[in-house]
């Protein structure tokens, strides 16, 4: 017979207990929003076995903020967020992937933008520890994947004060700045999984870091011709909405629905990179018309060539000025397969890019456990 919540008998004392810690965490605010897990010395050395680190080695700094976050640090918040001691190796290398990647550092984490890290997981810690890749990657329901994503997110916000309306000043936000963090699907994959396109071997496991601002779903069960299916992808890709820099990028989540269809055609990777970046292009005249045919001269951001401080964009000066490319390489499009197999529901996760551009919009590294 399955026991329910309500069927639970909780010792009044022992309840009372937990809500006090809970309500002093909050009042200093250590929290997302959410309970945390309380955390003691002799918890804490369970996370720290989990790895061969010393615990005031520093994993990333905020330079501007003068805030390090060291290994100890790193795994207060990873058990403030609920993460098992297991989980530990994977929050280490996210924070080694993120402290690659240059827009943290100069602040990205405070924009106004409203960006938040992007965590995807390769390799057989994915079954180790029980990360989802089959269904609502998105969503709910995995503690490893919730708990993971979390774990970074508290410590922006505990180690370096990212705290809303304070240090951390996005105008809206993004569900991903509470966590956001996916398996892929590599059972259920056409293809060879992400991080071996780096030069790992598939036993390796690998954390990847993106930099991101939405996820946009894609609708597409209508086709089974890859060029149609292709041409969604592409016109999520180049909306002018998600033109803030002269460039974009995107990481393709497929679900085995979707990469089979590319596959049985007999189209690899490579063949849909090199569709996305050839046909990721504006008229100029679609730019015009929302006022983003030109550069700033400041920033590089885009706005209307008859802004005072506009300047051509690169576009300007090719063969073809009235056509104009979103996509600055073809590495700007990363593939990876996730999600059931289930529905034609795929997802474009718009990634933020440097400007001027940047070859590789992610950073990666391995992950290692105590002992390994």
């Amino acid at each position: 017979m399955t026991t329910t919540l309500e069927q639970t008998a909780m010792p009044e004392a022992e309840a009372d207990q937990v809500r006090a810690v809970l309500e002093y965490y909050w009042a200093k605010e250590w929290t997302d929003g959410l309970p945390v897990v309380p955390v003691t010395e002799g918890y804490l050395a369970e996370f720290l076995a989990e790895v061969d680190r010393d615990p005031d080695e520093v994993l990333f700094s905020i330079t501007h903020l003068n805030r390090h976050l060291t290994v100890r640090l790193a795994a207060i918040n990873a058990a403030m967020a609920g993460c098992r001691p297991e989980y530990f190796p994977v929050v280490v290398a996210a924070w080694e992937a993120i402290a690659k990647e240059p827009h943290p550092a100069r602040g990205i984490w405070q924009s106004t933008t409203g960006t938040a890290p992007f965590l995807v997981v390769n390799g057989p810690i994915r079954g180790e520890i029980g990360l989802n890749s089959q269904g609502n990657i998105f969503g709910s329901g995995f503690r490893a994947n919730a708990t993971i994503g979390r774990a970074i997110r508290l410590a922006l916000i505990n180690v370096f004060g990212l705290h809303p309306h304070k240090l951390d000043q996005a105008t809206q936000g993004t569900p991903a700045k509470y966590s956001a963090c996916i398996a892929e699907n590599e059972e259920q994959s056409p293809w060879a999984p992400l991080h071996t396109e780096y030069g790992f071997e598939p036993t390796d496991s690998v954390v990847t870091a993106y930099v991101i601002r939405s996820v946009m779903h894609i609708e597409a069960r209508h086709t089974m011709d890859p060029e149609q299916l292709a041409l969604d992808f592409v016109d999520t890709i180049r909306r002018t909405g998600s033109l803030i820099h002269e460039y974009t990028s995107a990481l393709l989540v497929l679900v085995p629905e979707h990469a089979e269809v590319f596959a049985a055609a007999g189209w690899s990777k490579e063949d849909l990179r090199d569709f996305v970046f050839e046909h990721a292009t504006r008229p100029r005249s679609e730019l015009v018309a929302v006022g983003k045919d030109a550069l700033s001269h400041k920033t590089r951001w885009r706005l209307s060539s008859d802004h005072p401080d506009s300047m051509p964009d690169t576009a300007a000066a090719s063969d073809d000025p009235d056509t104009v490319r979103v996509l600055s390489h073809r590495s700007s499009i990363q593939i990876m397969v996730a999600g059931a197999n289930n529905a034609g529901v795929s997802a474009v996760v718009e990634v933020f890019t440097l400007n001027p551009p940047r070859e590789f919009p992610f950073s990666y590294s391995r992950i290692e456990r105590a002992g390994h």
